[in-house]
């Protein structure tokens, strides 16, 4: 009788907790740090699309988001000049310039490509993979339950848990400015991105996914130094719908 009221009880529980069970999603790195790919871009710029074009083809590559997470910051330097993109902001063209500050990037340009937190220049020769990185800095992990994150990190030093959502499957048609005229195809572009300090944990509330017309949504999470852009570590992955 006992065990019979027991087998009930659990599957009673196992029916209530299981739709806030299958809710979750999570992100799990290697040990070895994900390659991340940063292009630097703008729907002003006539030399941009190319590069846009090439970090679009990474969708159907083997290892998106595990071994590699590609992010496309649009910047705002060229909306005066005849056409403003609408997913450029000021703190991606200041994220650029912070890697020109900390010595990682020579100049402030588009399209510009920075590979593990390196300027990447090899692309304008006619390269198409970078060359993989072999630091080791440990797992990064993350839970995503209705709008909070939570995220582990095996340093336990001071860090900056950096947050961005990426919308894959989007369009803008160009009616002025350098690429007047072209219907211009996006994907992976970083749509909004939360910074929050810590020490290799976090729990964090996240606001709703900006909606501008994406196909999909991803989320890219990195750690990086208080002080400095650099990727230490990062995982990602498509959100669930």
């Amino acid at each position: 009788m006992k065990a019979n009221l027991f087998t009930w009880l659990l599957f009673t529980w196992l029916l209530l907790a299981w739709p806030l069970l299958a809710s979750a999603q999570e992100f799990v790195s290697d040990k070895q740090a994900t390659d991340v790919v940063e292009l630097f871009t703008s729907e002003g710029c006539s030399s941009c699309p190319r590069a846009d074009e090439w970090l679009s083809e990474m969708k159907g590559e083997k290892g998106l988001f595990k071994d590699f997470i590609p992010m496309a910051f649009h910047v705002d330097y060229w909306n005066q000049l005849g056409w403003t993109d609408r997913f450029s902001r000021e703190e991606y063209s200041e994220r650029q310039r912070d890697y020109v500050r900390s010595g990682l990037v020579a100049h402030v340009y588009t399209p510009g490509i920075v590979v593990n937190s390196k300027e990447w220049r090899r692309w304008f020769s006619g390269a198409r993979r970078w060359p993989a990185g072999d630091a080791k800095p440990g797992v990064l992990s993350a839970q995503l339950q209705d709008g909070r994150l939570r995220a582990q990190f095996a340093d336990h030093s001071a860090a900056v848990l950096n947050v961005a959502y990426l919308g894959v499957g989007l369009m803008s048609e160009v009616k002025s400015g350098e690429n007047r005229g072209r219907m211009l195809r996006h994907d992976f572009v970083v749509l909004d991105v939360q910074q929050v300090p810590g020490a290799g944990e976090w729990n964090i509330e996240l606001p709703p996914p900006p909606q501008v017309g994406q196909e999909k949504t991803a989320l890219a999470i990195w750690v990086s130094p208080p002080d400095s852009p650099r990727i230490i570590q990062a995982v990602g992955g498509y959100l669930q719908p």
